[in-house]
């Protein structure tokens, strides 16, 4: 592989494994947000234990980390395989940050956030998967998995088996840090989202 490739790849390692949940969350209250809540670094930890806009944050700046690499890798690459490499790897890193002893968050921004970029159509039918899971399930968690699903077998259709291949790698790695998840949803103590609607209704009555 030229020096160019490798560069590539280990770059957004690098670029994915800055772990933006866990700086804002030092930053603002100066506590470890991987003792709070789930233990992650990701934005829905950081949306229950800091609030709305430094979720958003988190989650804005997450999808960056996935979708950087990838806008980086079309400009100067033409193989696929390359390109969703690159994502793969900040995805990686987000997963296993170098600079928290690779222990970070469960890559579900960084994953939409390379497909924005990769793949639009597999982007919005994330995003549209995620939120019917939601709504019918209030489960996070839930969303997440069946939106990562549904983007592989978008991709095993869609592109060559190598880029497939890497997609359900990635699925897998994904899937695997919602074990704790699954657990708590089997046990009936996973955390229930709340609407909007539904938390006024709450605080009314």
């Amino acid at each position: 592989m030229p020096k160019h490739e490798i560069l590539f790849i280990i770059f957004s390692y690098l670029v994915g494994s800055i772990p933006f949940g866990f700086i804002i969350y030092y930053l603002t209250d100066k506590k470890d947000i991987r003792e709070e809540g789930s233990g992650n670094t990701g934005a829905t930890n950081v949306l229950r234990s800091k609030g709305r806009w430094a979720g958003m944050v988190t989650l804005v700046l997450d999808m960056l980390k996935g979708g950087l690499p990838v806008l980086y890798g079309s400009i100067h690459f033409d193989s696929p395989v390359l390109i969703i490499a690159g994502g793969a790897a900040a995805i990686l890193g987000h997963l296993f940050p170098l600079y928290l002893k690779f222990r970070g968050g469960k890559g579900i921004a960084c994953f939409l956030g390379l497909f924005v970029a990769f793949h639009f159509p597999s982007a919005l039918a994330f995003g549209a998967v995620f939120l019917l899971a939601l709504f019918f399930t209030r489960y996070v968690s839930v969303g997440s998995i069946a939106g990562v699903t549904v983007v592989f077998f978008i991709t095993l259709f869609t592109q060559v088996v190598e880029v497939a291949m890497i997609v359900f790698g990635l699925t897998v790695l994904v899937v695997s840090r919602h074990r704790a998840n699954i657990k708590r949803i089997a046990d009936g103590t996973e955390y229930q989202f709340i609407w909007a609607n539904q938390r006024a209704k709450t605080k009314n009555g």
